[in-house]
């Protein structure tokens, strides 16, 4: 078992964690949660033994083989499924020994380690790293194309792929959904079911983490506190402690009382639908779980829009794509006051592409497309967290839409998001992905928008954010439209949900129990589709690829240079930051070097904030590449 008793762990000057105790027994799943910062990833890199305890003990026995995700992925040629299956390092060493013994004419040890990989599952470790990479979204001719041809949230799903594959006692995954669309989270969670050692997981996805663990360790001042049950009895149990305690308890009421308002005018018009009648569960519970979030830093409304004309988008027989590549036909939508529309589909359907319609970022190839006059989009997507000003701060970025506005007044409205005191002056290119996410969600917010288009909006914010963000939905009263692997929030913020697949749009009938079956479903199917398909020219088809390869090695060779630099720069600018951290340099007689240093940072952020705008251009250039050579290959 994995025991920590009385552990005291600090990064540098902050103490994570202090005399906190907890024990996980063999075959336990749990979950580790709490705020960004707490200590949550540090506790994974104690129990690989990449930290060291500032006092008490940590036993983890020594037999165990620990796996996780490696957050780096080398950029090497090769293909998919053998750099998963290099992640079985023990198997690939037996393989090697082998050959050797082979060369060596060794009966005898050859005979010794046929039986090795025989225990190793060596034999149909190759179809296991098919289902693996299936279930994670990638395509049968994937499977041997070169790690450098795919982008940066791929790659992570490679990395996971191979600590999945790999055979071990505990399996530590940090974030494992935040790269993955809602089919893939839902393979995952199924293989997670039925894995038979010990798992401890971090995750922001609550319906993940309840469909997957036993056990909540939670981490609550600088503690480590065990519930029993998945994330919802952990919200129970939370919540009954701090109603008995009653810490702060009024504060909730105005929130308990918007949402019973909100669920009785939606109990008045909801039909018999399944889904319907889930989500007044969801509400319903939401209210009942309020105080578990009590001490929540984030709280945020959207204030009615300044005008509701209707129907804000119509649209019909609309065909979408790229080039001369259709991914939608016959596109049939109207979005109306109180749309709420949930878009549920598998990877590269064409959920993303139909949002960029909606926003205006994509014409349609052809047919009726009409906004309404007064239509005020409020878009976000991932890209989007690039588009902010490095230099300018939050606080600056809210300046900047309204100079009528009060400093103070924008700072109280910054604090619903989490921007408190100096983080509202701080600027943004020192942020985490979580920060500048809820910075985009507060100019969104800001400028009261008629039409929410939501693209995956909660990759990296955190439980308690989500659960804002869900509150704040509740009240929105324009249209929303909203793609996203969280279920929990798809559930309660939605009341319709559409299908997009095989390039059509239409309503589903069903809530996301049946979409679940119909993924399921999906997935056992397609090896039936492709023994049935004619067989490919492979001579014609290498030869594009090679004529591909070829096409794009500049970019690639671009973003390799760019990288590099990066990571050059990242590693001054943390030597930087260590020594900036001195509280000696601050004292007069050392003002000559810290201005240096100073000098040196603020040259050398610029240069990597450079860098990464050089390296997105040809990331960017390379996924269209990839998109249009993708497209001819289909076509």
């Amino acid at each position: 078992m994995i025991k920590l008793t009385d552990v005291t762990l600090m990064r540098g000057t902050k103490v994570l964690l202090e005399q906190a105790s907890a024990q996980v027994n063999p075959g336990q799943k749990a979950a580790l949660i709490g705020s960004n910062g707490c200590g949550k990833s540090s506790l994974f890199a104690l129990l690989r033994g990449e930290l060291s305890l500032d006092a008490g003990d940590s036993q983890v026995p020594g037999h165990w083989r620990i796996v996780s995700v490696a957050q780096e992925t080398p950029a090497v040629d090769r293909g998919a499924i053998d750099y998963v299956i290099d992640g079985d390092r023990h198997l690939r060493q037996l393989q090697n020994a082998l050959q050797q013994a082979e060369q060596a004419h060794d009966g005898e040890k050859m005979g010794q380690l046929h039986d090795q990989l025989h225990q190793a599952r060596a034999y149909d470790v190759e179809a296991r790293a098919a289902t693996i990479l299936a279930g994670l979204g990638f395509s049968t001719a994937q499977l041997s194309a070169p790690v450098t041809d795919f982008s940066g949230g791929w790659r992570m799903r490679l990395n996971l792929a191979q600590a999945l594959l790999c055979p071990s006692d505990l399996l530590l995954l940090d974030e494992p959904t935040n790269h993955l669309d809602l089919d893939a989270v839902i393979w995952l969670e199924k293989w997670l079911q039925r894995y038979t050692g010990t798992l401890l997981l971090i995750s922001h996805d609550k319906a993940f983490i309840d469909n997957t663990v036993s056990h909540i360790i939670s981490v609550e001042s600088q503690k480590l506190i065990t519930y029993s049950g998945n994330y919802s009895a952990y919200e129970t149990q939370r919540a009954e402690r701090i109603r008995q305690q009653n810490i702060e308890y009024q504060k909730q009421q105005d929130k308990i009382a918007h949402l019973e308002s909100f669920i009785t005018r939606f109990k008045a018009k909801a039909s018999k639908a399944k889904q319907a009648q889930s989500r007044i569960k969801q509400l319903e519970k939401m209210e009942a779980l309020l105080p578990a979030h009590i001490a929540s830093e984030f709280s945020f409304d959207f204030a009615p829009p300044t005008g509701l004309p209707n129907p804000l988008i119509q649209m019909d027989d609309i065909q979408l794509g790229y080039g001369s590549n259709v991914i939608l036909k016959q596109v049939k939508l109207n979005l109306v006051p109180g749309s709420r529309i949930g878009l549920l589909g598998r990877n590269g359907q064409g959920k993303s592409t139909l949002i960029k319609l909606l926003a205006g970022v994509h014409a349609p190839m052809q047919g009726h497309f009409s906004a309404a006059k007064g239509l005020n989009v409020g878009y976000f997507a991932q890209h989007q967290l690039e588009t902010l000003d490095p230099k300018a701060s939050a606080l600056l970025h809210l300046q900047r839409l309204d100079s009528k506005a009060t400093e103070q007044q924008l700072r109280d409205y910054l604090g619903g998001f989490g921007f408190h005191g100096d983080q509202a002056v701080a600027e943004v290119a020192p942020m985490s992905g979580g920060e500048k996410a809820r910075l985009v969600l507060a100019l969104i917010v800001y400028q009261k928008p008629n039409l929410l288009l939501l693209d995956e909006p909660t990759n990296h914010l955190d439980l308690e954010m989500r659960h804002a963000l869900n509150l704040a939905l509740q009240g929105f009263e324009g249209a929303m439209v909203l793609v996203s692997h969280d279920r929990y929030l798809l559930s309660s913020a939605c009341e319709d949900f559409y299908l997009v697949d095989s390039g059509k749009v239409e309503p589903f009938a069903g809530d996301l129990d049946d979409y679940r079956d119909w993924i399921l479903k999906q997935q056992s199917a397609p090896s039936e589709v492709l023994d049935s398909r004619p067989k490919p020219d492979r001579k014609a088809e290498k030869r594009r690829e090679a004529e591909f390869r070829q096409s794009v090695a500049p970019l690639k060779k671009a973003i390799d240079k760019h990288e590099k630099a990066m990571d050059q720069l990242n590693s001054k600018l943390t030597v930087l930051e260590n020594e900036l951290a001195r509280p000696e340099l601050y004292e007069d007689i050392n003002k000559a070097e810290l201005m240096q240093y100073l000098k040196e940072q603020s040259e050398w952020k610029a240069l990597l904030e450079e860098h990464e705008m050089e390296w997105l251009a040809a990331q960017e250039s390379l996924e269209h590449a990839k998109a249009q050579y993708e497209s001819e290959i289909d076509g």
